[in-house]
């Protein structure tokens, strides 16, 4: 019988989460290779049938797909052509070529993730907020509801899967969605385990399980292992996690220092003491775009002028949707050369007003070179603070926003 942990936590992560919203919307495109990413020219055609009177709907393919732009994610249809997320479209159009490909929606996607974050919250309110599609739950002192499955049972372990059951039921009910749920002693095992049986997956390891579920895997499974130290890591003959449990510390901390070795022993032995943080203040909000072509500051001028404003725009309602006001607001732009440069403004007082975003981001504008094309625009807001400890807001300016564009 598996030792009683001291913790339960869960890692809950929504299956394939942009590519299932799609798919709630167009319904038609189940069991199809779908591809998320480009720009609003991949929306769906809608026209009516003559004669049947019904609508008719022509979704874009990735083989018609020309431009720069990254796939955001993927059905798992896509994925098993080996498709996936952050790969260029381009790319992803010669290994799917018969795909449908449809432009992002985020609104929408934030829609569902508030919906599914707060179904769970009824159930589990210790939650962890770790991005738009995944949440840590802390499930240690929850107890199921009579009928819930767990029958009464003293067994941590039976509760803690009654209890994940209902949380999957209770997001699916919300939003018409699948996640998959890993329940562990600790969140980095919960993180792993959360993939193993995706979609669709409820799984529950103990610590006696590591050995079978956890070290066949690569190293690149444990969350904080990157590229880098994965290809390190091959270099010196580990491969799996399971060779990394068996290394020396002192091994470990030869090649790879004091810290990051003694960490990558503990977590290779399912070790992890980090606890779910229920609140935490974000340092920034940022919001931009790639463009499909390289722009140029005044050949694309009119066109540059509405995507700003419409960041602006963008950050401005996260900022009234989280409640916050900002300090600090900077641009981000990326040259056709990939060189990246950054500017900041410290305005008098936080605000959370799109035109005031705006003219402050034009502030920055003057002070970088607008003579190579633009690949990228961003802008961001810092120095945050809760909107309601603004005293008072900055007055409405009536002279046109400063800006090279």
């Amino acid at each position: 019988m598996p030792r009683a942990p001291r913790r339960l936590i869960a890692h809950l992560d929504m299956d394939a989460f942009y590519a299932s919203v799609e798919l709630l919307r167009y319904p038609e495109l189940s069991g199809q290779p779908v591809v998320i990413g480009g720009g609003p020219r991949n929306q769906p055609e809608e026209t009516v049938d003559p004669t049947t009177g019904r609508r008719v709907r022509k979704f874009a393919r990735l083989a018609d797909y020309t431009g720069r732009g990254v796939a955001t994610t993927a059905t798992y249809e896509a994925r098993a052509l080996g498709v996936h997320s952050a790969m260029g479209l381009m790319k992803a159009a010669r290994l799917a070529p018969d795909a449908v490909l449809l432009p992002t929606d985020f609104d929408a996607y934030r829609d569902h993730s508030r919906r599914f974050k707060a179904a769970v919250r009824a159930i589990a309110p210790m939650v962890e907020d770790r991005g738009i599609d995944e949440i840590y739950i802390d499930l240690t002192d929850v107890q199921p509801p009579p009928g819930a499955g767990a029958d009464g049972s003293d067994d941590p372990w039976h509760r803690a899967r009654a209890v994940a059951q209902m949380i999957k039921d209770a997001v699916r009910e919300t939003t018409g969605l699948s996640c998959s749920i890993g329940v562990t002693p600790n969140k980095l095992l919960s993180k792993i385990a959360s993939e193993l049986d995706k979609p669709d997956g409820l799984t529950i390891l103990t610590e006696d399980d590591i050995a079978e579920r956890i070290w066949p895997l690569p190293v690149r499974k444990i969350n904080g292992v990157g590229p880098r130290t994965g290809e390190r890591l091959q270099t010196l003959g580990i491969r799996t996690i399971g060779e990394l449990a068996q290394a020396a510390p002192a091994w470990l901390i030869e090649h790879f220092g004091k810290s990051l070795g003694a960490w990558m022993h503990d977590a290779a032995h399912g070790r992890d003491e980090r606890p779910v943080v229920t609140h935490s203040e974000p340092r920034s909000i940022s919001r931009e775009t790639t463009f499909e072509r390289d722009l140029h500051a005044k050949r694309d001028r009119a066109e540059l002028s509405r995507i700003f404003t419409e960041l602006c725009v963008d950050v401005s309602g996260d900022l009234q949707r989280t409640g916050y006001a900002a300090k600090t607001i900077g641009l981000k732009l990326r040259y056709d050369d990939f060189h990246t440069v950054t500017r900041d403004k410290t305005i008098p007082v936080a605000t959370q007003d799109a035109q005031a975003i705006r003219r402050a981001a034009g502030e920055c504008l003057k002070r970088v070179a607008l003579d190579r094309r633009i690949r990228l625009l961003g802008v961001r807001a810092g120095g945050l603070c809760l909107a309601d400890t603004v005293t008072s807001a900055p007055p409405a300016a009536s002279e046109p926003t400063p800006s090279l564009f």
